[in-house]
């Protein structure tokens, strides 16, 4: 096999294993690996397992995982070795890290992951994959999303999360200054009426719809609102060819499996504000997961 086909293989094999390292990040966060390190540091294999309540031999397989990840570094002391969180997990994977991520985590583990078993019947159907998943129809989109109460309270706190890192960068991507009265667009808002306000934000809400009412969401908006005022749309938004970031391209496909809708190029998203009357597009690229844009009547 020559040099090139070592590389190519090599890179195969990474995207053939690539669930597995997922699994086993939300594995050992799910079983509290990452929270009991942090409040009692450096802890054998065994002492780990007995007060987390697992298999031994399953509980060290894991820990090596998570140091070759760097989730974990291991320390070597009178032939044991002795486990602690990296910076990384501290961070993102414990729930008191400054920048956790702990409950969105939990959410792609038992719900995203869940649906993605059904992602060749979501391409072939063209629609999400709650009813094999969980047994509730397709076309009750916030009844699928919002199943149960602990379900909407994960879901929230995962968002809260997302937001904790991203928020700052979309929030100061344009001069918000001219808008005094701001309103964060949330609930049941096809059927609740909406306030006049100078500028809505709508945060991850036009990628779960189609783009049928995507326009009849910004025409609402666009009715209810005074000349001047303004939307901000907070959205990853998708390379105009649709070939990248590969990250907008698995949240894409994502919304096929779990939503209506999709994320969408700044000319596709141009179109559903100019079809609901608005004027003035502009979008600008964060450097983070979410980017900002900013359309006015």
């Amino acid at each position: 096999m020559s040099f090139a086909e070592d590389l190519d293989y090599g890179l195969f094999n990474e995207y053939l294993n690539g669930f597995m390292v997922s699994k086993a990040m939300f594995t050992a966060c799910e079983l509290g690996v990452f929270d009991l390190l942090e409040s009692e540091g450096f802890l054998t294999f065994n002492v780990i397992a007995e007060r987390l309540g697992t298999n031994s031999h399953g509980m060290e397989q894991l820990l090596d995982i998570c140091v070759t990840l760097k989730l974990l570094k291991v320390e070597m002391k009178k032939g044991k070795a002795l486990y602690q969180n990296t910076e990384l997990a501290t961070l993102y994977l414990t729930k008191s890290g400054p920048k956790s991520q702990y409950n969105m985590l939990l959410y792609m583990s038992k719900t995203t992951y869940s649906c993605w078993n059904h992602l060749t019947e979501a391409i072939r159907e063209g629609k999400n994959q709650y009813m094999r998943t969980f047994g509730i129809p397709s076309d009750d989109l916030f009844e699928a999303i919002y199943r149960s109460e602990e379900e909407l309270v994960k879901f929230m706190h995962g968002l809260h999360e997302i937001w904790s890192i991203n928020g700052r960068d979309v929030i100061t991507a344009f001069d918000l200054s001219p808008f005094p009265l701001i309103y964060d667009l949330g609930g049941d808002f096809f059927r609740d009426a909406i306030p006049e306000a100078d500028l809505y934000i709508l945060a991850r809400i036009l990628h779960d719809w189609a783009d049928k009412k995507c326009i009849q969401l910004l025409t609402n908006i666009h009715q209810a609102c005074k000349p001047g005022c303004g939307v901000l749309v907070v959205e990853t938004l998708l390379a105009e060819d649709k070939r990248g970031p590969l990250t907008s391209q698995l949240y894409s496909m994502n919304m096929l499996v779990q939503t209506e809708g999709k994320e969408r190029t700044p000319t596709e998203y141009q179109e559903l504000f100019t079809q609901a009357g608005f004027q003035d597009f502009q979008f600008k690229k964060t450097g983070k997961i979410y980017d900002a844009i900013l359309a006015r009547k």
